[in-house]
């Protein structure tokens, strides 16, 4: 305790203390007594407004403090960070994956295969759509058609007959052909190989902004408009997933490689490890053979896809697995 006068009584033999003086600081008036330490003060020490008595000297301090610092950030380097599972054949389910985390959109090379064998590598695959006001809506692909060009009489290409309808299934891969049905209705379609070829989108399982995807559902369809549709509804069927995304004729010819408002995103799962059926297409008439050729792909076991086919499936039946999204992968 300070001693009357200003001086302090110290005991025979023990070391003088360093007594430094400094100016107060003007903004922060001088005290004695408890106060909080600096960083570096050591625990009993007094402090007052100016100075610690007995302070270590200040590159003593900074050599501590950096030595501390070196110790932190080797113990930080030690602990490992979390990591995310390993997903062997991508089995990981979309819905425990990070909004943010999107893959890259799949580019032109893609697009660049036969009818058949491009309708089957986009079950699987995730169609985004970006809205005006910046919303994108997302949806997994489960079932596809293929039109093979001049040859099939199902197609409107059918005996290499071009026409400004249907322009989009003679240009490059990736193209897309949307066309107008009963006058109201519209199917999204994409170019393959071969002139005149493509591949209608029949129906997608929505993974993202489902809400907005029923409210334009609402608004556009025309028979039940009270009741609420169900997730499942959605876009089961062509011309459901159109209005669910709000494509129109707009799209027509556009570019799904490159366009700003929709694109193709790889998905969670290698389209050669699901169950394919393959089956007649919906709706071919007055087609002669090409009424019944299985073209029509679909996951089996997806309970978002237009129409189920018992007969084809019975008929391909193989061993398989159920996955944790309710789509069956193949052992």
């Amino acid at each position: 305790m300070p001693a009357r006068g200003g001086s302090a009584r110290l005991s025979r033999g023990s070391p003088k203390p360093v007594s430094v003086t400094l100016l107060p600081d003007t903004e922060q008036p001088p005290f004695l007594g408890r106060a909080r330490r600096p960083g570096n003060a050591r625990a009993g020490s007094l402090v007052t407004g100016y100075h610690e008595v007995g302070q270590m000297p200040a590159p003593l301090s900074r050599k501590i403090g950096q030595k501390k610092q070196r110790l932190a950030d080797s113990e930080q380097q030690q602990i490992p960070k979390e990591r995310l599972p390993s997903t062997p054949g991508l089995r990981r389910s979309i819905y425990f994956s990070s909004p943010e985390d999107h893959p890259a959109r799949l580019g032109p090379e893609f697009f660049d295969q036969p009818a058949v064998t491009l309708a089957r590598a986009f079950l699987g695959q995730v169609l985004v759509r970006r809205l005006a006001d910046g919303t994108e809506l997302r949806g997994r692909i489960v079932e596809t058609e293929a039109y093979l060009g001049p040859e099939d009489e199902a197609a409107h290409s059918r005996g290499g007959r071009q026409t400004p309808r249907n322009r989009g299934m003679f240009m490059k891969p990736g193209t897309l052909y949307v066309y107008l049905i009963y006058g109201m209705y519209f199917c999204l379609n994409v170019s393959s190989q071969g002139a005149g070829a493509c591949v209608l989108l029949r129906a997608l399982e929505p993974l993202e902004g489902l809400e907005t995807m029923r409210q334009l559902r609402t608004s556009l369809r025309k028979s039940t408009a009270g009741r609420s549709l169900k997730d499942r509804e959605l876009c089961s069927g062509p011309s459901k997933l159109c209005q669910a995304l709000a494509i129109d004729k707009s799209f027509d010819q556009r570019d799904l490689a490159q366009d700003d408002a929709v694109w193709l995103e790889h998905g969670p799962l290698e389209s050669s490890s699901l169950a394919v059926v393959a089956a007649a297409r919906i709706g071919i008439g007055h087609a002669g053979e090409w009424t019944q050729k299985p073209l029509r792909f679909y996951v089996q076991g997806s309970p978002w896809v237009s129409v189920v086919d018992r007969v084809a499936e019975q008929m391909y039946q193989p061993q398989q697995t159920a996955c944790s999204e309710g789509l069956l992968i193949q052992k």
